[in-house]
């Protein structure tokens, strides 16, 4: 709501956080869920409890209550910081977790009085119902009192974590990640390293519209923002029309988004309203971003989409250069702290130079006790030792060419075995967003027999196109790809799953195929 925060007031704001979190009994590496969506009591609240040595847990704001029981017991947190909109479903799982303390805030808590008063008036703030309890505390009192400053903490490498996220899992939970200090902080910094040449400190807005419980958000937040000094417009969620304004109102000059985002603005028909002139820098993560997008968008704005690769296992892997046109298909280079493999996935054996494998990834900065929390039969699929260090299995097939840039074939899970050969998902998805008249598609392996699996591709069409027929897809699918590759179903949709960063969820059309097909 246009509220700005020097550094100064977030360094204050940080230190009396961490100084009432500490009188509130949390102790160092003890763990706290933060179970709020986008705002200024996010950051400073993370940056409060990292500073007194404790671990923060960011989660997705709109758990349900199955889910946070599951995150809060898992992560052994016994404090949460939530939301007075998703108070309810904290209270719901008290019951049959270990949670001591509760700290609640409103979205509204750091706006100026007035704002918060005619943000009432006009009905502009959604409050949820709160009842005072004795282990029920307010954000907004916690930090309004000043205190001594929290004890300064010395972290250990070897045994400090700083943070745990989560991210999906086979066995229908989420998966724990821990980060040390050095590994959160060698992502961070191999990113701003890249493109701190061109990206000078305080003369940019970086536009934030992603979930900051999200690595690629803290990566952009950190590296581009707090550690260059500039600044960062944080939306409380991602709605076009308001990104956009923002964009406008802000001069961001700075973007970060998903593949889906970027169309959703391309789409949008009040785009040519809001002058989006300042943008110089956008960088896209998350999912294959379509050559179809990436081209729109270099059209309409004259600037590339740049990428960001990683993962919640490994932090950030590669990112593009920013003194080249980004190559399609191409994720960049490694960041100057990662270090690479391409391998066979059955064997783990080096693949000949050029040609594609599951990339293997590294870091001198990894946590030593790395791995998932408390899931070793994960941890063993996922992370593998050799030569003398911990390499971790990201199950993306890729390239990596001799002057050092990483190709994205596709997800190993997302490769389609169709007769001997293997079909890449993305490649199939990415030739139908080409045609005029699709919005979005999603490509799966479905059971057969004799190929294996067929090629199955889901489809949602543009709200005004009429007459377009699977017959006219494929055919434009023939035009530009191998026979092999060619769907032989398409399925229309109105819509497809997504996570709750807007990532395509394929495991859940290929999940339900596979039922539907088991029980045929």
């Amino acid at each position: 709501m246009g509220t700005r925060f020097s550094y100064r007031k977030l360094a204050e704001l940080t230190d009396r956080f961490a100084a009432a979190a500490t009188d509130l009994g949390v102790r160092v590496q003890d763990r706290i869920l933060l179970y709020l969506p986008n705002s200024p009591q996010w950051l400073i609240a993370y940056l409060g409890l990292q500073k007194m040595g404790a671990v923060p847990v960011p989660v997705s704001p709109i758990y349900p209550p199955r889910e946070l029981a599951y995150l809060l017991n898992h992560s052994n947190s016994k404090t949460i910081i939530c939301a007075d909109t998703n108070f309810g479903y904290v209270k719901e799982v008290l019951a049959e977790t270990r949670i001591e303390r509760i700290i609640v805030t409103r979205i509204a808590d750091l706006l100026p009085l007035a704002k918060r008063f005619f943000g009432k008036i006009f009905d502009k703030l959604i409050e949820g119902s709160v009842r005072r309890e004795e282990n029920v505390f307010f954000f907004r009192r916690l930090i309004a009192k000043d205190r001594p400053k929290a004890p300064r903490v010395e972290m250990d490498p070897k045994k400090h974590i700083a943070h745990i996220l989560y991210t999906g899992g086979t066995t229908g939970f989420p998966k724990g990640v821990p980060h040390g200090h050095l590994e959160l902080l060698s992502g961070i910094v191999g990113v701003r390293e890249v493109y701190r040449s061109c990206i000078q400190g305080s003369d940019h807005t970086l536009i934030m519209p992603l979930p900051l419980f999200h690595m690629f958000s803290q990566d952009m937040v950190f590296a581009l923002g707090l550690h260059l000094g500039n600044t960062v417009v944080i939306a409380p969620k991602p709605n076009t029309d308001a990104l956009l304004a923002s964009i406008q109102n802000y001069r961001g000059t700075l973007l970060a988004g998903v593949p889906s985002l970027y169309r959703q603005i391309l789409e949008n028909e009040r785009l040519d309203s809001y002058d989006l002139s300042s943008l110089r820098y956008c960088w896209s993560a998350g999912d294959i971003l379509p050559l179809e997008v990436s081209s729109r968008w270099m059209e309409r704005f004259g600037i590339p989409i740049y990428q960001v690769y990683g993962s919640t296992e490994t932090v950030c892997i590669s990112v593009s250069e920013p003194a080249k046109k980004p190559a399609p298909s191409s994720v960049g280079r490694l960041i100057p702290t990662r270090m690479a493999k391409v391998v066979d996935p059955e064997t783990l054996q080096p693949v000949p130079p050029d040609e594609a494998g599951e990339l293997l990834v590294s870091s001198d900065y990894s946590y030593p006790l790395g791995g998932y929390l408390d899931n070793p039969a994960e941890t063993e699929g996922t992370f593998v030792e050799f030569e003398g260090r911990t390499w971790c299995r990201t199950g993306d097939y890729v390239r990596i060419n001799p002057e050092g840039e990483v190709g994205f074939v596709d997800r190993r899970s997302d490769l389609i075995k169709h007769k001997g050969y293997r079909v890449s998902a993305g490649r199939v998805e990415s030739v139908l967003q080409d045609h005029p008249a699709v919005v979005a598609a999603c490509v799966v392996g479905v059971p057969d027999p004799i190929a294996g699996e067929q090629v199955k591709a889901f489809v949602i069409l543009k709200g005004d196109v009429r007459g377009v027929t699977s017959y006219d897809l494929i055919k434009h699918c023939r035009e530009r790809l191998l026979p092999y590759e060619v769907p032989d179903y398409i399925e229309f949709r109105d819509m497809l799953p997504k996570s709750k960063v807007g990532k395509l969820l394929r495991r859940e059309i290929r999940d339900e195929e596979k039922r539907k097909w088991g029980g045929a």
